[in-house]
């Protein structure tokens, strides 16, 4: 190491600063995999990927998955961590004890904090992530936040005010602003359920509640839409459209299905028909049968639905780099040539010359 780099290092006087190639905050991220390899990829653009620290959230309508959508994170988070606790604020309290259950949540490790307003949930959060150490397995739901009234809101109501509140984004903003860094810092996730509304105008698209506080802060935001799944007989559930709005890892404007039935619950191989097809990996011979590529043998498509079908590709180092080279972030260099001296005298001569 350099002097200079040993003296700079010496006179800071925040512990956690070290070069960069060291620094345990810039090396491999903690990441939490799921049963569903699909919403691994929407979480980190790959296969064995998931949910990392920071803020993740998921936005949209009522009756989208959103709440399940975090209790399958919160699920697998405490897999992997047997001491691991669940911090849950609850604006809802649309998710009974028996919807942790069905999810096999160990209800005994889930701390349940009811919040009323911002206010209150940036105190609690703040007093509690002040209070936690790098180490200290905890992963922090909120559900939601596109349902909590700033203070002010609810103190001019008991007063009898009707004005407008304009504090709320400002609480917003101001909540996530101080959380964000601790996340980052402790290797804590954090997933917050959030509201979403159309935009005015001739083609609406839809915007995340809470002003761009949230935006601002968040490592992932997804947006979900749904479609529904029929038989002969009707509805038999929902895919749950994961619109991809931002992300550290995986390009923008992505969409992954994720498939729920009413009989089977979340389908752990949602998605990946779709991207089998795209890469080539799983052939159409005709219509309504499927092939694995350079195989004869056909399939039903709810025969495709199986570890059997999927697991010998999965393990393909092949599917593997298509799926990271379709959905992951560029990761080559930002500057793709380089300029001599030469080159921009060469340009100056030009420019004085036209």
């Amino acid at each position: 190491m350099s002097s200079l780099l040993e003296k700079i290092q010496r006179n800071s006087t925040i512990k956690d600063t070290n070069i960069l190639s060291e620094s345990k905050f810039f090396n491999a991220k903690d990441m939490i995999q799921t049963p569903v390899p699909m919403l691994n990829v929407a979480l980190s653009g790959k296969l064995d990927g998931g949910l990392t620290p920071g803020l993740t959230v998921f936005a949209g309508p009522s009756k989208h998955f959103k709440t399940a959508f975090a209790l399958l994170l919160a699920k697998a988070y405490m897999e992997k961590y047997e001491d691991s606790v669940i911090l849950f604020y609850d604006s809802e309290f649309g998710s009974p004890q028996s919807y942790f259950e069905a999810f096999g949540i160990d209800t005994n490790r889930v701390i349940h904090t009811p919040i009323t307003d911002v206010e209150q949930l940036k105190h609690d959060s703040m007093a509690q992530l002040n209070n936690l150490e790098r180490g200290d397995r905890i992963m922090i739901i909120v559900d939601s936040v596109g349902n909590l009234a700033s203070r002010k809101e609810v103190e001019d109501s008991l007063s009898g005010k009707s004005v407008a509140d304009m504090s709320r984004a400002k609480q917003m903003k101001s909540l996530f602003r101080m959380i964000t860094p601790h996340l980052t810092l402790k290797d804590i996730p954090m997933v917050v359920v959030n509201h979403t509304y159309k935009e005015i105008g001739l083609y609406p698209k839809d915007i995340v509640s809470g002003g761009t506080g949230v935006y601002y802060s968040a490592d992932n935001i997804f947006i979900i839409g749904r479609q529904q799944e029929k038989d002969k007989d009707g509805l038999t559930g929902y895919n749950f459209i994961v619109n991809i709005e931002k992300s550290r890892f995986v390009r923008e404007k992505t969409k992954i299905a994720v498939e729920v039935s009413f009989d089977g619950g979340i389908s752990k191989w949602s998605g990946l028909l779709d991207v089998g097809l795209a890469g080539g990996f799983v052939t159409k011979p005709s219509n309504g049968w499927y092939s694995k590529r350079g195989e004869e043998q056909k399939y039903r498509l709810k025969d495709t639905n199986n570890k059997d079908f999927w697991v010998p590709i999965l393990a393909s180092k092949e599917f593997q780099e298509y799926i990271e080279k379709t959905f992951m972030t560029g990761g080559s260099g930002m500057i793709n040539e380089s300029l001599t001296e030469e080159d921009l005298e060469k340009e100056f001569d030009n420019a004085k010359h036209t």
